[in-house]
């Protein structure tokens, strides 16, 4: 049973010029596959592959485990672990996670019970609940935002190992 449409008048199902070697015969397959190549806007190149995508857990969804990686990650469901990204991490309204996120941004529209750690930019939307520690460089809160938790923003991470370098030094009267 031929998968393709036979151009060929012969209508042995095979290109011209070819057929399948049988079991034990020396006769090489020249059957080839010819594939044109794809338009010049289609082509991927290197700038392509290494481009940030968004990967989305659906609502509905119900996903246990550990997400690592690069990219931007988006959570409509729900999410048991911990996750560490390169890219933005979003959970949507009505999204939870359980676990600690670790990620360059960081939006929270949803439930998340962990701990936001090195982050950028934290954003906690009106609809958005933290119960968990958080330390980013900068975190804004919206109006009718829930948070449980402590929170340490506005400082980098170099000024922050001068400061517990200085209150280590102090506190053991070394100063």
């Amino acid at each position: 049973m031929a998968l393709w449409k036979d151009t060929n008048s012969s209508g042995s199902g095979f290109a011209s010029g070819s057929a399948p070697a049988s079991p034990g015969s020396s006769a090489p397959r020249d059957a080839t596959l010819n594939v044109a190549p794809l338009p010049e806007t289609q082509r991927r190149t290197g700038k392509d592959r290494v481009e940030a995508k968004e990967s989305v857990i659906a609502a509905g969804l119900t996903l246990e485990g550990k997400i690592n990686g690069t990219g931007h990650l988006r959570i409509a469901g729900r999410f048991k672990g911990d996750v560490h990204i390169d890219g933005t991490f979003t959970l949507d309204a009505g999204a939870r996670i359980d676990g600690h996120v670790k990620a360059a941004a960081v939006i929270c529209a949803g439930e998340l019970i962990g701990n936001i750690v090195d982050a950028q930019q934290v954003d906690l939307r009106e609809t958005g609940r933290i119960e968990g520690d958080i330390k980013a460089g900068a975190f804004t809160v919206a109006a009718g935002a829930r948070m449980r938790g402590k929170v340490e923003f506005g400082w980098d991470r170099s000024s922050s190992a001068e400061t517990d370098k200085l209150t280590e030094a102090v506190i053991t009267g070394t100063v």
